[in-house]
């Protein structure tokens, strides 16, 4: 008899829409939708109001995970695609998007997303993804005003924390919780490379650490390798998280604790943010087109 493996670093998936808000209504109806290396989400907006999303796994295919993002989105809300008058796609599979009218960069769109997230008092916003993480500093209108990226390796991305997750048999969802559990905190892990990394925590578990104290190192290596890169582009309050990893409090905090600073609060899932910025330009886009 097999065991199914569990998954530990999968990450919950999800669909919404707004039951309250008729789409009918609507004099503009604009989509989103954020192809990563690791995720995509779609997002549709009435009138620049957030009506329907979804946030899934990227499968192998971008224009295939493209279409199963935005159809999970209109699930049950009797949309369809003819009932969108304009989609933007985003993202590193933005180009692979056979239904968008138009494919725009996600360094845009996060600065735009974060702008209506967070507030036009933002700044400075961290993306941390998949694959990368940037840093992007933006104007009162959410204007790019200029960017870093960093995307040598997968330590300090999302994919970074579902391998741990795995090594570790942790839920994802549980990694930042558990990396708080020490009574103090140790020293980061000295290796980058996530392939090394888990050999040098391998090690530390078979020298007799936690699985809360190997969390709590890398984490704080995460962490650290986040704060030169903001510390190389140069900060500015108000300061925002987008992306997967905002969600990791163990990260989170302990940038917050390096920066001095406290992130602001979003109005929506931080994975959002993204396609929420595509679908604000295909409204602009939208109407533009219509004058």
């Amino acid at each position: 008899m097999f065991t199914e493996k569990k998954e530990f670093w999968r990450w919950d998936e999800f669909n919404w829409h707004n039951a309250a808000l008729n789409w009918k209504q609507a004099k503009t109806i604009t989509a989103g939708i954020d192809v990563g290396s690791v995720s995509c989400q779609a997002v549709i907006m009435c009138d620049g109001e957030l009506y329907a999303c979804s946030n899934m796994r990227t499968g192998p295919d971008s224009s295939d995970s493209a279409l199963k993002a935005i159809n999970w989105a209109m699930e049950a809300t009797g949309l369809t695609l003819q009932d969108i008058h304009y989609i933007v796609g985003t993202g590193y599979g933005r180009v692979n998007i056979p239904f968008a009218n138009r494919a725009l960069t996600e360094i845009a769109c996060h600065a735009r997303g974060a702008h209506y997230m967070y507030g036009p008092t933002v700044r400075t916003i961290l993306d941390m993804g998949g694959q990368d993480c940037k840093v992007i500093r933006c104007d009162k209108k959410g204007k790019v005003v200029s960017f870093l990226m960093n995307d040598k390796c997968a330590a300090g991305t999302g994919r970074g924390i579902e391998v741990f997750a795995d090594l570790l048999g942790i839920p994802i969802g549980e990694v930042g919780r558990r990396s708080l559990e020490v009574d103090e905190e140790p020293e980061p892990v000295s290796n980058t490379c996530v392939v090394f990394a888990k050999s040098e925590a391998m090690g530390l578990l078979r020298s007799g650490w936690t699985i809360e104290r190997v969390l709590a190192a890398y984490c704080s290596a995460m962490a650290r390798r986040i704060v030169s890169l903001l510390e190389r582009i140069g900060m500015e309050e108000h300061f925002a998280v987008t992306g997967g990893i905002a969600k990791n409090t163990g990260v989170v905090t302990r940038l917050e604790n390096a920066l001095g600073v406290k992130a602001l609060k979003p109005k929506h899932d931080t994975q959002l943010a993204g396609a929420i910025g595509a679908a604000l330009f295909a409204k602009a886009l939208a109407e533009k087109a219509r004058n």
